[in-house]
């Protein structure tokens, strides 16, 4: 998105038009253009060095490295020049995504993660952008050096309205060429943080997972094993005391098990596979300290990966209602809105929930985002409170 220092919002990127005025858009206009010539002589200088003497030696082992360390000069060039068309243009562009290696070798040791960093650092299409605009604009900055210096001692009455033109040109180059790849740059940019997010959320489940065991179901089978240890030892002394033991392991078997199936809950819920959403939802409603009316609007079913998030951001905002809201009755509301999957909990409860309250709201909000989700929570203080979660109806990449 490109905005102006003259509309903060970035409804507009136009410059206020041009006067016979020395403003101090004017200024920074002039500013700018004499500029270009200096500028431009570095940044031609550098790429003739560094990425023209790299491709000569491509065909010797340092040619590659000396052509990558090039290019990564070069996105830094870009970098300042966004820098100075945001100061005296007004241009404002956003930042291109970091280089990520990408290909076979990635986040692996030895010489496929050598030559995957080294063909990507070959193939970012950010620096050559900016290779070709110090290329072009050397002999543009002549022009618009000699042209400005020039119109400040002979034509200044109309040099506002030639700077503006030849700025306009200007902010065209830097739009064109020194712009992110548009959709591909910023979609780079978000899978990048979705990822970071899916891989730290799939870490927090594993070491919950991994609690829940150690802590329930493992102890109590190990006090399960000790009991029917002692119980055979006393069977042919004290039968009477066996049969106790026996008793009371039978005990500890049964809530073993119920803690391995609500530990499968946890994981995903045989009902949800078997039943879909609607049972699903009605069967964490049932269990929660809040009377919950369900209602789910769904000819069909979404995605198998879309059907479990939904289910577990409605369980996990039903356990909020359950333990913060002091509501007295709340609602679960499932519909399709074309390819959205949309979920409402509504509760009559005292309000004031946010997404820094420490009730997970953030964490929820940050695993729908990495599944191009939309989290909004609306809570006045005194309530009531509704969360609505929207998702994709199906996702390639997740179904």
């Amino acid at each position: 998105m490109t905005v102006s220092f003259d509309d903060p919002g970035g409804g507009n990127d136009r410059p206020p038009p041009a006067r016979f005025a020395f403003d101090r858009h004017t200024w920074k206009e002039i500013a700018h253009l004499l500029v270009n010539l200096p500028a431009s002589l570095v940044g031609f200088t550098y790429v003739m060095f560094t990425v023209t003497t790299g491709a000569g030696l491509s065909v010797t082992v340092i040619g590659l490295p000396w052509l990558v360390l090039g290019l990564a000069g070069a996105r830094l060039l870009g970098r300042a020049e966004r820098a100075r068309a945001r100061k005296l243009l007004g241009v404002r562009i956003e930042e291109p995504s970091r280089l990520v290696a990408r290909g076979r070798g990635r986040g692996r040791g030895g010489s496929e993660g050598f030559f995957a960093r080294l063909w990507t650092g070959v193939s970012d299409p950010v620096a050559w952008r900016t290779v070709l605009y110090e290329f072009i604009r050397l002999p543009w900055s002549v022009v618009t050096f000699t042209v400005t210096l020039t119109g400040m001692f002979v034509f200044w009455p109309v040099l506002p309205f030639v700077a503006r033109g030849l700025t306009n040109v200007d902010r065209a180059m830097v739009r064109g060429l020194l712009s992110p790849s548009d959709e591909l740059e910023r979609r780079i940019a978000e899978l990048e943080s979705d990822r970071g997010v899916v891989v730290d959320t799939a870490a927090a489940d594993l070491r919950r997972i991994e609690r829940d065991l150690h802590d329930g179901a493992q102890a109590r089978l190990v006090a399960l094993a000790m009991g029917l240890g002692l119980a055979k030892e006393k069977l042919l002394e004290d039968p009477d005391a066996a049969a106790v033991m026996v008793d009371e392991a039978h005990g500890e078997v049964k809530l073993a098990l119920q803690e391995l199936r609500d530990l499968a809950r946890g994981i995903h819920p045989a009902i949800l596979t078997d039943r879909g959403l609607d049972a699903a939802l009605s069967s964490i409603a049932s269990r929660c300290t809040v009377p919950v009316k369900v209602t789910v609007d769904l000819v069909e079913r979404p995605a198998a990966a879309i059907e479990g998030i939904a289910y577990f951001t409605a369980s996990e905002l039903l356990q909020n209602v359950s333990k913060h809201s002091a509501a007295r009755t709340a609602s679960v509301d499932v519909w399709r809105s074309q390819e959205r999957l949309l979920i409402q909990v509504t509760d009559d409860g005292k309000g004031g929930a946010s997404l820094d309250g420490g009730t997970g709201m953030s964490g929820l909000a940050e695993r729908l985002g990495a599944v191009d989700g939309l989290f909004v929570l609306d809570s006045p203080p005194g309530g009531p409170t509704t969360v609505t979660a929207e998702l994709p109806w199906r996702r390639r990449d997740l179904a």
